[in-house]
């Protein structure tokens, strides 16, 4: 069995002219067998249509083949993001050490592990540090002027955001763009329903009844009553539907949960698929374009350092298959790691184990200390958020789609 990948290897591949990339493939399945379907991502369909799943042409074993993506990139990132957020939560030894952005609200925080735009996020921008506007700040500038040329600031505040990539779109001049070093997928060969749009049927049973209705003040006042428990949109549709029913008529309460839905072919069915594969690719030609001002070795040893940082929340990630409802997977072989080196040769590494994975984290992080002068402390950057903003969110979640 191949040894896991060591911190010589990583060090010798963020170096010049060092390996294309790490991959790690893994062959998975749904966990209930193959008769069983599992539920891919779903994306928005132009002009309000219902949602999709996304089926494009990929090739296996040569082939070109017909197949669905269960999980996107970008949701495969958050799921890594989530992983490290929690061993930062649960106290870990070396990742509480993370430096990291954290903007509070009055009854909320986050940081830029789960902002969408990482370390430019809208929520960051918007706040102040120290009663000063975050983007008056002088740590904050520095941050955002950061460039390839020069990344040690966001080494230093953000790490999390060269990792998983942020891009500063909304500035006038001199965005920030950092690609993602990590990224990875999940795709299923199988045959796309001709219209895109295979469908199920789904019911709701009350035992008190299939339909209840009530007079429109009663709905009115039952509404009321529960007013801070309803999202804005189901209350404001039920209180319509109350404001609507004459003094001789009643209104369904359906939309409040109550009454039952009859059976109807109206929902996304899931997907039945040959094949299920899980990939990842660590780039080290993406890192190598990164520099930190400490010289060949030094500039080395930070490259190493994110991407032991990005093997650490990928071992996470991938002991544990949750993705949605309705998709349940278990793993049908081992995960199989190859280092590209150049010329085409290959190497091949057994897949880090989470202990192995913090290990390989910790030996990078003193090597960057000694090497680069390299120190983490935990928080780097605490904001203060707009109380405006924080006042503004709306209940309402959209259904997910990743």
């Amino acid at each position: 069995m191949p040894d896991p990948i060591d911190l010589d290897t990583l060090l010798a591949a963020c170096d010049r002219a060092g390996a294309s990339c790490l991959t790690s493939v893994t062959e998975l399945e749904a966990a209930a067998g193959p008769h069983a379907s599992v539920a891919p991502a779903k994306f928005a369909a132009p002009r309000g249509d219902q949602p999709l799943y996304a089926y494009e042409t990929r090739y296996d074993d040569g082939n070109p083949c017909p197949a669905v993506m269960i999980d996107s990139k970008q949701s495969q990132l958050n799921r890594v993001e989530q992983c490290l957020r929690d061993a930062i939560d649960d106290g870990h030894e070396v990742l509480a050490r993370l430096p990291r952005v954290v903007v509070s609200y009055e009854n909320a925080s986050y940081s830029d592990l789960n902002l969408p735009h990482r370390v430019f996020d809208g929520h960051i921008r918007a706040g102040s540090i120290d009663g000063t506007p975050t983007t008056r700040d002088a740590s904050y500038q520095r941050v955002r002027d950061a460039n390839p040329g020069d990344a040690m600031a966001l080494l230093e505040t953000s790490p999390a955001s060269l990792v998983f990539g942020a891009w500063d779109s909304s500035r006038a001049a001199r965005q920030g763009r950092w690609r993602s070093i990590l990224t990875g997928e999940i795709i299923g060969f199988c045959e796309p329903p001709e219209d895109g749009r295979s469908r199920k049927g789904g019911a709701r049973v009350d035992p008190h009844g299939m339909r209840i209705e009530l007079t429109g003040p009663q709905l009115k006042d039952l509404v009321e009553r529960q007013r801070g428990e309803l999202s804005k949109t189901t209350a404001d549709k039920a209180l319509k539907a109350a404001a609507a029913t004459k003094k001789d008529e009643r209104a369904k309460t359906s939309m409040i949960g109550l009454g039952g839905i009859p059976p109807a072919l109206d929902a996304l069915a899931g997907v039945s698929c040959r094949k299920i594969v899980r990939s990842h690719v660590l780039s080290f030609s993406a890192l190598r374009q990164i520099r930190f001002g400490k010289g060949s070795d030094g500039d080395t040893a930070c490259r190493a350092l994110l991407a032991a940082l990005a093997l650490a929340g990928l071992a996470r990630s991938d002991a544990e298959l949750l993705l949605r409802a309705n998709c349940d997977l278990t793993e049908a072989g081992p995960t199989t790691v190859i280092l590209h080196e150049r010329a085409g040769a290959t190497r091949e590494f057994s897949a880090l184990s989470i202990e192995e994975a913090d290990a390989l984290l910790e030996a990078a992080l003193a090597h960057a200390e000694q090497t680069a002068g390299i120190s983490w402390s935990g928080v780097a950057l605490q904001v203060t958020g707009d109380p405006a903003i924080g006042a503004g969110a709306v209940d309402d979640e959209p259904e997910s789609t990743s």
